[in-house]
């Protein structure tokens, strides 16, 4: 057992995909499962995301499944991975965590990132454009003014105001310079590209400075771990997602997950197969004793405070096994 790996808090990101021939309502129910199961094997955090007219995603109010997660558990935290704050007023998102914390105090996490709409057309439904994720740093701002009761407004968000509910930045493009910034811990991926992350982990460290909310740096790394008996299984479970992000990346869309037989079976462009290995490479897979290996190199590498595990696939069953395999090597 390494001491690394059983000293590092494990967490849990489940982004409610759907799967073929199951319906967006099944794939809810599954999060909100697999919450459960996933808190009897010790994991620290569970957290859902937010998509906006995706096939492939049926989370698309990520407070509204936080309260159904937090309702079915008993005290891991649980939180957002997360809202994207440009899509929301930082008021109505304030008042949401609110609520959140009022009902399950303590265990609420505020995970925000700062994507906009996948597509245009969702874009235009939000009444948002890409530029509005250009003033993420400054929406931050406002909506932890509205827990500390320091709104320029005059305004008041209750039941928020006085309330601490932990904000988490998710570090993408310029995210780890205003998560510094703003002196908030950062999450930050993909475990496929190692120098990368690096690079804003050292940029997030460097110019840290402490808040009220943190007084000193706090990484978390995220990116899929896939473990099962044997390399070929592991393997197996990263099939279904590599192919919808390859699909998406060739056609648009993000589809629903398909089960991996089926996708092995599937022609493919040479464009199609070059973004599927792509997907398929570079991610933490293999047995228990593999992973460990690969695992506490990269928390010696990073330093890393926490982990937060994205893994999905088509096979449930396969996917809680390798959450539990996992789990034993934080025991």
């Amino acid at each position: 057992m390494s001491s690394v790996i059983a000293s590092t808090p494990f967490s849990v990101l489940d982004r409610s995909r759907t799967r073929e021939g199951h319906p967006p309502a099944e794939a809810l129910r599954d999060t909100v499962r697999f919450a459960r199961e996933v808190e009897e094997l010790g994991y620290h955090r569970f957290w859902v995301s937010e998509h906006h007219g995706v096939p492939g995603v049926a989370g698309s109010a990520p407070t509204v499944l936080a309260a159904a997660v937090a309702s079915a558990t008993r005290s891991i935290r649980v939180g957002t991975g997360g809202v994207m704050l440009p899509n929301h007023q930082p008021l109505v998102v304030a008042e949401q965590f609110g609520v959140l914390e009022s009902l399950f105090p303590g265990r609420i996490d505020m995970g925000l990132g700062r994507s906009v709409g996948f597509t245009g057309g969702v874009r235009k439904a939000l009444g948002r454009d890409k530029d509005d994720a250009d003033d993420f740093a400054g929406q931050l701002a406002e909506l932890l003014d509205w827990f500390r009761g320091t709104s320029p407004t005059g305004a008041h968000a209750h039941p928020s105001e006085g309330l601490s509910v932990p904000p988490f930045v998710l570090a993408m493009g310029e995210g780890a310079d205003i998560a510094a910034r703003a002196g908030l811990p950062m999450v930050i991926g993909d475990l496929r590209n190692r120098e990368r992350m690096r690079r804003g982990i050292d940029h997030y460290r460097a110019r840290f400075r402490p808040s009220p909310w943190a007084a000193q740096p706090y990484v978390v790394i995220s990116g899929t771990i896939a473990v099962a008996a044997t390399p070929e299984a592991a393997r197996r479970l990263l099939v279904p997602e590599a192919w919808s992000m390859a699909y998406s990346r060739t056609h648009g869309t993000f589809p629903p997950l398909p089960p991996a037989e089926r996708v092995e079976q599937l022609p493919m462009t040479e464009k199609e197969f070059g973004f599927y290995e792509a997907g398929l490479g570079g991610q933490l897979a293999g047995t228990e004793e593999q992973v460990a290996h690969e695992l506490e190199t990269v928390l010696k590498e990073t330093a890393a405070d926490e982990v937060l595990v994205t893994t999905s696939t088509y096979d449930r069953e396969a996917l809680l096994d390798s959450y539990r395999r996992l789990a034993s090597l934080m025991a």
